[in-house]
This record gives C-alpha cells, structure tokens and sequence, in this order.
C-alpha cells in the first residue's frame, strides 16, 4: 500500500476542506453536499484496488 495512498488521500481531503471554507463566501451553499459527495467518491475510487486486495488475501487466509 505504501505511505503514497494516504498522502493523496490527505490531500484530497484538504482540498475538499478548502472548497468547503471558499464556498459560503462565494454564496455556493448549496453545492456543499455534491463537493463532499465526490470527495468521497474519488477517495473510494482509488482505494477500490487496495480493498479488492485486502479482500483477496482474506480469502486466501481462510480459505474460501
């Protein structure tokens, strides 16, 4: 997995977070709920390899 995914993941984060100060000042309310939406689905985007591997070696353990 490494220390890189948890890197973008951060980052990520803290792009959503600044979108999410900015916006009550540009009067973007309303969009909040769709920023954090898509947030989240990049960050499960690119963690859908590692849980599909996490899965896999569940499997292999107990044998299924």
């Amino acid at each position: 997995m490494g220390i890189s995914i948890i890197l973008k993941v951060a980052g990520i984060g803290l792009l959503v977070s600044a979108a999410l100060q900015v916006m009550p000042k540009q009067s973007r309310d309303e969009y909040s709920p769709y920023v954090i939406l898509g947030g989240f689905l990049v960050v499960l985007l690119m963690l859908l390899p590692e849980i599909d591997e996490l899965f896999d070696t569940v499997r292999d353990i107990f044998g299924f």
